[in-house]
């Protein structure tokens, strides 16, 4: 890719990056030209370091915000600063995740709330303060990631289903606002185990599910988010969903 074409990309902002999705992520759009900003809680910011080093090290642009996404306060201050030290925001991606299982009769009102807080209100300060940088250039992308708890309700998820529900809910109400306002908003629902720190500790057949395709790869999902950027707007999608071949649905 042209050095002028690289740069053309401009800022992309990932907001919830750990050690799987996100920092797939943040390396697949930093692998496409985009100067890349993540964010995570202040307390794991060493870790989202080691993220911002390994894009540098493979010739990519990065930058580690420790930031609460729950806080309003917080949320925009972060878009002031990048509008204003790193550039024009072109995607932004809300990756935070909360997935817990509690049942319903466990589940108290601290629970609820939090995941609620994590999984759709961040979700809603992102896509708010992306809008608002956004409109008034005309342009600009912003995706969701969702899960199978998007659309389906399971026994043991009633917080996490209820907040991803929502999140999916904000994505549609704002796809049909801003997409006429020359906004692209997308919601991924990833339905499916992926590969990461998570899984692993709770399954021993990771690798064979990964030989057989039959997990989901973090860098495969990342390369249908970098799809979506790219769309042409004759053609925008705004709902994909992405599972294993073998994933009964």
């Amino acid at each position: 890719m042209a050095e002028d074409a690289k740069a053309a990309r401009g800022v992309c902002l990932v907001v919830g990056v750990g050690d799987g999705l996100g920092s797939a992520l943040a390396k697949a759009f930093a692998a496409e030209g985009h100067t890349v900003c993540m964010t995570r809680r202040a307390r794991n910011l060493a870790d989202l370091k080691t993220v911002e080093a390994q894009i540098r090290a493979a010739g990519g642009v990065a930058h580690a915000y420790g930031v609460d996404a729950r806080s309003e306060d917080e949320m925009a201050a972060l878009f002031e600063t990048i509008e204003r030290e790193v550039g024009p925001l072109e995607v932004v991606v809300f990756n935070i995740g909360a997935n817990v299982r509690f049942g319903i009769r466990e589940t108290t009102a601290r629970v609820f709330t939090k995941v609620w807080e994590m999984a759709c209100f961040a979700g809603f300060l992102a896509g708010r303060e992306a809008a608002r940088v956004m409109v008034p250039r005309g342009r600009g992308t912003i995706l969701f990631t969702g899960a199978t708890a998007s659309v389906r309700g399971r026994d043991g998820f009633a917080a996490f289903a209820s907040a991803k529900h929502g999140l999916r809910a904000v994505a549609q109400s704002m796809a049909r606002e801003l997409g006429p306002l020359g906004i692209h908003v997308a919601h991924v629902v990833i339905d499916g185990a992926v590969d990461g720190v998570f899984i692993r500790s709770n399954r021993d057949d990771v690798d064979d599910l990964l030989a057989d395709d039959a997990i989901l790869r973090p860098e495969d999902i990342a390369k249908s988010y970098v799809a979506l950027s790219q769309q042409p707007r004759s053609a925008w999608t705004h709902e994909l969903d992405v599972r294993p071949w073998k994933e009964a649905w």
